[in-house]
This record gives C-alpha cells, sequence and structure tokens, in this order.
C-alpha cells in the first residue's frame, strides 16, 4: 500500500466521560452517529495517539465509545475535546452533485462572491455546537473570518475547481463587503 495520504477527516470529538469503566461521550459528525466507530482505529489529530473504536450505545445524541487503553473515568475525561480522526482513504467515496465532498476537502478552496470578488481561501470548517463555520482567511491578510455554512451564505460549491461561491452577511468582512454591497 502506497502511503496516498490525502490527510484526515475528524469522525467526531469526546465531550466527556460516562460512567467510571472508561466509555467516553463523543459528538459525531458522521452521517449516522453510531458510525464513527465504523471506520477502524482513529487518531488524535496530530496523530500522536491511536485507539481501537467501537460504539456502545446512544445517550442522547452523542455515542458512547469505548476506546482502547482507557479504563477508567479520569482518563476518559483527560480525552474531553480530543478530535478522533480517520484517514481519507478509510471512508467511502462521495457521490451525486451535493454531497460529493467531505468538509476537509473545502480547505484550500478559494471563496469568491457572486460578482467575482475574491475574499480569501477556505482553511477549515469548525462547529462549535451551533452549527457549521466556514473559517476563511481574508485575502487582504490579518485574521481568519467565521461565516455560518448555510445555504443563504454559500451559493456554490465548487470541489473540482477549488472554490466556493459565497454571499457573506454584511460586516462579515471589515471592508464592509458583503451582502447588499453597492446597494448605494
Amino acid at each position: 500500500m502506497g502511503d496516498g495520504k490525502r490527510g484526515t477527516i475528524c469522525l467526531g470529538v469526546v465531550v466527556g466521560a460516562h460512567g467510571v469503566r472508561g466509555l467516553v461521550r463523543v459528538k459525531s459528525f458522521t452521517e449516522e452517529p453510531g458510525s464513527v466507530a465504523a471506520y477502524g482505529p482513529v487518531e488524535t489529530k496530530d496523530g500522536a495517539r491511536r485507539f481501537a473504536i467501537e460504539a456502545k450505545g446512544m445517550v442522547k445524541d452523542l455515542v458512547l465509545c469505548r476506546l482502547e487503553g482507557i479504563a477508567d473515568r479520569d482518563a476518559a475525561e483527560a480525552l474531553r475535546g480530543t478530535e478522533l480522526h480517520v484517514p481519507r482513504e478509510r471512508l467511502p467515496e462521495t457521490e451525486g452533485e451535493e454531497d460529493g465532498w467531505y468538509h476537509a476537502d473545502l480547505a484550500g478552496c478559494q471563496a469568491v462572491g457572486a460578482d467575482g470578488r475574491v475574499y480569501g481561501r477556505v482553511v477549515g470548517v469548525q462547529n462549535f455546537g451551533a452549527g457549521d463555520l466556514l473559517d476563511i482567511a481574508p485575502e487582504a491578510g490579518g485574521e481568519t473570518v467565521l461565516m455560518g455554512f448555510t445555504d443563504e451564505n454559500v451559493l456554490e460549491v465548487d470541489i473540482h475547481g477549488r472554490r466556493i461561491v459565497i454571499d457573506p452577511p454584511l460586516g462579515t468582512f471589515d471592508d464592509g463587503g458583503g451582502a447588499g454591497e453597492g446597494d448605494e
């Protein structure tokens, strides 16, 4: 097997311990939450730690998982906030026009307005619990900008062309660009 490394995909994040025997509660980012354990061993974002993973059940919208080597509540709680990644090649190929990509595929795409204005480049997709946010490095430099990844804000995703077409809300980018610009 060649190295074929195309990066990793984050399947979920540990949000805390469950019980005293080392189970962790995982917020899954997979379409079916329980499939967070379906793609083999997971690793931390930096690849420093690797765990065999087994889904044991659900509590509300969280998946209870056993991670190899985690045997008590303290060890489980120490993993709070840990993202669980798998190599991209372990996931199935995407199909269809709308769902033909993973969030990780957006990194590096140019963010342009419908009018052709270049806003910057996508550096990632974040989710702090209230929905997905595009993390965009502005063309003009400076700190990245977070913008809701909604149908209103993202008009088109062209993975093959490495660009997304956006209509950012007014004030998203410091220069006042965005929806309603030029409506004087």
